[in-house]
């Protein structure tokens, strides 16, 4: 006879285990099903150019996972989970050779910063004071089920500073940098950080992504997974599993089946029914957790014209290199010790540009490039004496209409993608690593269509279950209807990025979505996550 469980997972994301081992802890039977062979879903690590050669496939920085309490309530230190702290965070280097480094040391960032303003220099400083002061309602805000819009209202109201706090969280960066900051300098240090999720410097919102994510590295870090983002990934499931819960790869759930308004069994692409007797949590994109994997059936016609016009944002374009060696930035050294570099003039329009194209699906004739320095951090990366990075474009189109850079006629991934990442490595070569190229083993270019490929959330080739607008966070996220993890059928959740606070490692989605459901099983959360 078949097994039956208290939950299933759909999903072996960071966030799918997180929700799992929560659930596994409060002593239900728990199911992890994976549609791919291994599992992580976007914190994987895998050996992309050449072997020993080991690249962080999609999530490569750990930042607002430093706020995190999972890796203490779950003791996943335990189960081979460590970080590297990088010195310094991150670094943007400009065309000059110039750069601004942020360090873990407040001080050397206000010195860095102020050989290019040293007013700016304060401000930043005046801005970190501010997160400090509202640390623990930031905290509670992403590691807690979202506000109701009345209830985060009258905390924006209560709280010193509030409502200047809630105005900020509506500007864009363009219009919030050109409030505090005098350099360009500064202020396209401070827009870059945005482009991480598709927000660009006249998008709304992104004020509030720039602060809240720069003051959260220069409070804990940008770090690294040692070893790779796939140790996070592993030691969720050693403690899943050691907790009696079980994880199943080469699985994709077809449908959840539905009687009465409740789930009863998932169906596998095989046609294997898996049958449930308490609930399922879906760590897939919400698009498909409401149009396939439910139906409109189930959902019903309102939530499925709204998610049917669901914003999924920008694609993402990146390059994995193997190297002969260790490259030297044309800035200070440092700068090849940093967490990220961004190589990009001091331009908050060669900013703006990138979306007037991307959005014009055009190819960017110069993206942003968000470079990690994988194993000048992290040696295991890499066999001795060799390298690994990695460039991430966060703004291309899915679909080609056109080409910024003038040498690109093909309008189809497959045909383009090696094109323009030589013309990504050539930029860089050019201004920034001169000796990028003549330490250049292997590189290989993954296409939105690649990334699309490699895993189904990663829907036209983005890799954030959906834009990161205001209009699709905190409770709107995905959108009312489905904004506090509950679905139409009385036990469906979701638990992944889709939903509050949105994407990036911090395992927060999982973990909010896991006390939502303990709340609903009448499960005393808190009590849960403080006993051993």
């Amino acid at each position: 006879m078949a097994q039956t469980y208290d939950a299933v997972v759909i999903g072996a994301g960071h966030n799918g285990l997180t929700c799992a081992c929560y659930l596994a802890k409060a002593g239900l039977q728990v199911l992890v099903l994976e549609q791919s062979h291994r599992i992580g879903g976007m914190t994987i690590t895998e050996e992309v150019t050449l072997p020993g050669f080991r690249s962080d496939v999609h999530a490569y920085g750990y930042q607002l996972a430093n706020l995190s309490p999972t890796p203490r309530e779950l003791q996943l230190t335990a189960f081979g989970f460590a970080l590297i702290r990088p010195e310094p965070v991150f670094v943007h280097a400009f065309p000059d050779g110039g750069m601004i480094a942020f360090s873990n040391d407040l001080e050397k960032t206000v010195q860095s910063i102020a050989r290019y303003s040293k007013r700016d220099a304060q401000t930043w400083r005046m801005l970190f004071s501010t997160y400090q002061a509202i640390k623990p309602q930031v905290i509670d805000a992403l590691f807690s089920p979202p506000m109701t819009f009345t209830a985060q209202a009258a905390q924006f109201e209560q709280l010193p500073g509030g409502m200047d706090l809630y105005r900020a969280s509506l500007q864009s960066t363009r219009s919030w940098c050109d409030e505090l900051f005098e350099s360009e300098e500064m202020k396209t240090v401070m827009a870059a950080w945005p482009m991480h999720a598709g927000v660009g410097p006249d998008d709304g919102g992104g004020a509030h992504f720039a602060f809240l994510f720069v003051a959260v590295m220069q409070d804990l870090g940008n770090n690294l997974v040692q070893g790779g983002m796939h140790h996070l990934t592993h030691a969720l499931a050693r403690y899943l599993q050691q907790h009696g819960g079980a994880i199943r790869t080469n699985a994709r759930v077809h449908r959840i089946l539905v009687e009465d308004g409740r789930a009863v069994a998932v169906r596998l692409d095989d046609g294997e029914e898996i049958q449930v007797r308490g609930l399922v949590a879906s760590n897939v994109d919400p698009q498909q957790l409401t149009l396939t994997l439910l139906g409109e059936a189930q959902v019903g016609a309102e939530i499925t014209r709204k998610m049917r016009r669901y914003e999924l944002g920008d694609a993402y374009f990146g390059i994995y290199m193997a190297l002969d060696g260790a490259v030297e930035w044309q800035a200070r050294p440092e700068a090849g010790t940093a967490g990220y570099v961004h190589p990009a003039p001091a331009s908050l329009e060669s900013l703006a540009q990138v979306y007037v194209e991307c959005r014009a699906g055009k190819l960017p004739a110069a993206p942003l490039l968000i470079v990690g320095n994988d194993s000048r951090i992290d040696p295991s990366r890499a066999p001795a004496g060799k390298h690994v990075m990695k460039i991430l474009v966060a703004n291309v189109p899915y679909d080609i209409k056109g080409d910024a850079t003038g040498k690109i006629s093909s309008r189809h991934w497959d045909e383009v993608k090696d094109q323009y990442a030589d013309h990504l490595i050539d930029l860089l070569a050019e201004t920034y690593l001169p000796d990028l190229k003549s330490r250049l083993l292997c590189r290989v270019a993954y296409s939105p269509l690649d990334y699309e490929r490699g895993i189904s959330t990663a829907v036209r080739g983005t890799i954030v279950h959906g834009a990161f607008k205001p209009y699709q966070l905190n409770a709107l996220r995905p959108i009312p209807e489905l904004g506090h993890y509950r679905s139409p059928v009385a036990n469906v959740y979701l638990c992944g990025a889709g939903s509050h606070p949105g994407p990036g490692v911090s395992m927060a989605p999982g973990r909010n979505a896991a006390q939502v459901i303990c709340g609903d099983l009448g499960i005393d959360f808190n009590r849960l996550v403080t006993s051993v």
